[in-house]
């Protein structure tokens, strides 16, 4: 079964919840996306019925493994692309989330793997990276270093994690 983006939204929060406190609940969940019960419930017991997590009414969510890999790769796909869309210079938080929410469902795995090694690439080379933050002040597109960002070895700008490759980047063919 084909999941849908609202189905990877649920199992992204679910998953970021149950790695936050241990465990989630349906009531933590209408709270974090704003949702009533009701409608929180409908989607879990969907999840429930495609293998995706163990649901017990006014029990707490367990996530299967499928729910759990599947909500690593949502958590990953979206921190990659946040450190993607901070590294080109996006530096509005609201324009930020709603970019990675309007892209996260609808990239595919090549292009989530060529984010990632670019990203790599400009922490590998700070002067290629300060090179494009010199080219988007002077299209006017980039301020001063954003949030986030320090500085590398040779005092460009550099989004947090300095001359190291990440996590994401490190295993670009890992969704």
């Amino acid at each position: 079964m084909t999941t849908t983006p609202s189905m990877e939204d649920y199992l992204e929060r679910i998953y970021k919840l149950v790695q936050k406190k241990g465990y989630a609940r349906v009531v933590d969940i209408a709270e974090l996306l704003d949702f009533k019960p009701s409608s929180v419930t409908r989607m879990v017991q969907r999840l429930a019925d495609e293998g995706f997590l163990e649901y017990e009414r006014y029990r707490g969510i367990v996530l299967t493994e499928k729910g759990r890999q599947l909500g690593r790769v949502m958590e990953r796909r979206h921190e990659s692309l946040d450190e993607f869309l901070r590294l080109i210079g996006v530096q509005d938080e609201q324009a930020l989330w709603q970019d990675v929410e309007g892209i996260e469902h609808h990239v595919s795995p090549e292009t989530m793997a060529a984010i990632r090694s670019l990203v790599a690439f400009f922490k590998q080379h700070p002067s290629c990276y300060r090179e494009l933050c010199e080219f988007q002040r002077a299209q006017g597109l980039r301020g001063a270093a954003g949030p986030g960002q320090g500085q590398g070895q040779d005092g460009a700008a550099m989004p947090a994690g300095g001359g190291q490759r990440s996590a994401a980047a490190a295993d670009p063919e890992a969704e």
